[in-house]
């Protein structure tokens, strides 16, 4: 296959004007490399209490969701974590980078931020002790400084560990588990203001329980993580009809460590990458993304929106299926992303076995809409032991649909929710979805437990909102 450089193949797409305006080629490959990994920058400390008449207002990071809180709360270490659980009687929500996009963290209490408890806190060999407002950015260049990683990485870095955790965030690949199944021990303030601990050594079946927990047994305060020695990755993009794509997908993820796509709406194509271990210490990046891909397909979109078999037919000719990038780095410079972009986004998790019919009927779905232009992610997760993991002893396919912030988003929801339903869908609990409490006891064998463990640990419900209280059927 010819190679090109980045700047070649943005040269070799601009070829065609639409409408009353040219229409840039399609960069596809700009935007699925990635935006490059910037300097961490510690996050902004969270607002003191409020002590004036003015109200606070919280929003996450797609502004999709709001809420007024009584205040919010930075606690410097544990033993303030413990002091204000005991002192306060008013519900407490964690937040971590607010990139949840349901109603976790909204609540008329406390919301509390880790932000003060961040950094590694100790080390033996390969357990890392990691303070729990740790941001995955921070906690990447901190391992990395020790000869260490993470095994595996999502596709953004700016969640807190505790935040990540707590919501089964996950990278992909068929043989890599999510975060939380390499969390060997953790700390937890319970709403009582006690520590408790748990090991797989001491009380491993709790840790499975309190990994994945969505802040409602208490709040974490460290974990224990197994790393890996660090290790350098080869990355390589390309383009495939999309039929192509969904015939070759299982076959890709065996074959590689790390395998994922990305379907572009109406276009009939799709980007896999790949990320397999370098063999060489040679370091190679093409041209930082410019996000050109979403520039294009949401111009496509709006100028083309009401022609759907047009815009399919000016799409296959803006785009070279021609295009291959490769890149290599450390690991943690190429498995996280920049997303300046923001969007609202629903994921669920299928049978493994059952991932590309499913994907199959979501693009079908996808494509009923004209308004649709932000392209669909597909990955592969490892099974894990955690009670409430959507990835709980079932490996799994991630079918992830996004919309642009300040667009329509419902339709993620109402029009993808009865495929995923079909397919026996687990949801991300950090995404939109529309399981409600009847469905969870049949898709998670350990639900029933954690109801009762929730229950003991926090009688009166002060770790729940109202989302909370749904998910889990608990009267107000």
């Amino acid at each position: 296959m010819t190679q090109h450089t980045p700047s070649a193949l943005r040269r070799n797409l601009i070829r065609a004007g639409v409408a009353a305006g040219a229409l840039g080629g399609i960069g596809i490959l700009a935007e699925c490399s990635r935006m490059p990994v910037e300097p961490f920058t510690p996050p902004t400390p969270a607002l003191p209490p409020q002590t004036s008449a003015q109200a606070l207002t919280w929003q996450n990071w797609s502004g999709i969701q709001t809420c007024q809180p009584q205040a919010i709360q930075s606690p410097a270490d544990e033993a303030a974590v413990l002091q204000l659980l005991t002192n306060s009687q008013s519900p407490v929500r964690c937040v971590g980078a607010g990139h949840s996009f349901t109603t976790l963290v909204p609540t008329p209490g406390q919301i509390v931020s880790l932000d003060s408890l961040s950094g590694i806190a100790g080390q033996d060999g390969a357990l890392v002790r990691i303070q729990a407002g740790t941001r995955l950015a921070q906690l990447a260049r901190e391992l990395d400084a020790r000869g260490l990683a993470m095994h595996n990485q999502p596709d953004i870095d700016a969640q807190s560990l505790a935040g990540a955790i707590s919501t089964a965030t996950h990278g992909t690949g068929m043989t890599l588990p999510a975060l939380h199944a390499k969390v060997k021990a953790l700390r937890l303030a319970t709403p009582s203001g006690q520590i408790v601990e748990y090991s797989e050594q001491r009380l491993p079946e709790l840790l499975q329980a309190a990994k994945v927990s969505l802040g409602s047994l208490g709040i974490l305060t460290e974990m224990t993580l197994e790393a890996v020695p660090a290790y350098r990755l080869r990355r390589k993009v390309w383009l495939l009809p999309v039929q192509d794509m969904l015939d070759q997908a299982p076959q890709l993820a065996r074959q590689h460590r790390h395998f994922e796509f990305y379907y572009l709406p109406f276009t009939g194509y799709a980007a896999a990458i790949t990320h397999d271990i370098a063999t060489s210490a040679e370091q190679l990046r093409p041209d930082s993304g410019d996000e050109a891909m979403l520039h294009s397909l949401k111009q496509l979109r709006d100028r083309l929106g009401r022609f759907p078999e047009l815009r399919r037919w000016i799409a296959k000719k803006l785009i070279n299926p021609a295009q291959q990038e490769t890149a290599q780095d450390q690991s943690w410079k190429l498995l996280s992303t920049s997303r300046p972009t923001r969007f609202n986004e629903s994921e669920c998790h299928v049978p493994q076995e059952a991932g590309i019919a499913c994907v199959r009927e979501v693009i079908q779905r996808l494509e009923q809409r004209n308004d649709v232009y932000f392209p669909l992610e597909f990955r592969f997760v490892q099974e894990d032991d955690a009670w409430l993991s959507p990835f709980y002893q079932r490996a799994s396919c991630s079918v992830a649909v996004h919309a642009a912030a300040g667009e329509a988003w419902r339709y993620l929801v109402d029009d993808i929710a009865p495929v995923f339903r079909r397919y026996e869908g687990r949801p991300h609990w950090g995404k939109l979805h529309a399981h409600q409490a009847g469905d969870f006891a049949a898709l998670y064998p350990r639900w029933k437990d954690f109801l009762a463990l929730r229950q003991e640990y926090d009688p009166a419900g002060r770790m729940l909102n109202p989302h909370l209280r749904q998910i889990f059927g608990v009267q107000s």
